[in-house]
């Protein structure tokens, strides 16, 4: 396992956090997702596991999860609706002032939540690093898309922010009325944009927090396709249309 070193430590009472894992056929994996957030030193309020309505056995999973552990709530969807619409019924469930989204195939480090959190004074968004995990092997040197700088100039270069290594305050999920679910990919691009056109104020850590995982299992259909339409919605916002034109 990826160990990250520590920056520092802060002795300050850290705000409390709950984490939403949508679930859509990740029987296999699921499991490796919750231990990560539940071994955190800084343990969540609450997590809410979300079954989008999977082929394979994820829902009886995530029961079996939930049943061991009592601050671990079940939502079970009757059809697949997208990985925007699970986040979107995940959070309807969540209480508390952070929420972080940890996709069913990725894993938090330890140390993660405490990381994040001890940057969120001042912040509404906390972005980390990650780690790339390519089929089980080990993971290579992290990354991270956004440097830091002005974040509406880097949001029109790509996705620079995915959910498994940030964490949000709830009432700026609740502002900008979630994720968006007619987006099936680019929904984290288009969701961070909106937050940031909205005044939402990112603050970056220079930590490893998730491992980002390839693991098999149901991709979409004509993914590069559908991507770049995609694309072209998010650059189309005026937030960044207006950049684009100057620039």
């Amino acid at each position: 396992m990826y160990l990250p070193t520590r920056d520092h430590c802060i002795d300050l009472p850290l705000p409390a956090y709950d984490v939403v894992i949508p679930c859509y056929n990740r029987a296999h994996v699921v499991a490796d997702a919750l231990d990560s957030v539940m071994s955190q030193e800084h343990a969540p309020t609450r997590v809410v596991l979300v079954d989008d309505g999977s082929r394979d056995d994820s829902a009886r999973v995530i029961r079996r999860l939930a049943d061991a552990h009592a601050n671990v709530e079940v939502a079970v969807l009757p059809r697949n609706g997208g990985a925007s619409n699970a986040r979107n019924v995940g959070v309807s469930l969540c209480s508390a002032p952070w929420v972080a989204f940890l996709d069913s195939d990725d894993v938090w480090l330890p140390g993660a939540a405490r990381a994040l959190l001890e940057r969120s004074e001042g912040h509404d968004i906390v972005v980390g690093f990650f780690a790339r995990v390519e089929d089980g092997g080990e993971p290579q040197a992290p990354e991270c898309g956004w440097f830091g700088d002005d974040i509406r100039h880097a949001l029109t270069t790509g996705g620079v922010i995915g959910p498994s290594w940030a964490i949000v305050r709830r009432a700026t999920v609740t502002d900008v009325h979630g994720f968006d679910p007619s987006f099936h990919n680019c929904n984290d691009w288009d969701f961070y944009t909106r937050a940031a056109a909205a005044g939402a104020r990112f603050g970056r850590i220079e930590r490893c927090v998730a491992l980002y995982r390839t693991v098999a299992g149901a991709r979409l259909v004509n993914d590069s396709a559908i991507g770049a339409v995609n694309a072209q919605r998010v650059l189309s916002h005026p937030y960044l249309a207006d950049l684009l034109e100057v620039a």
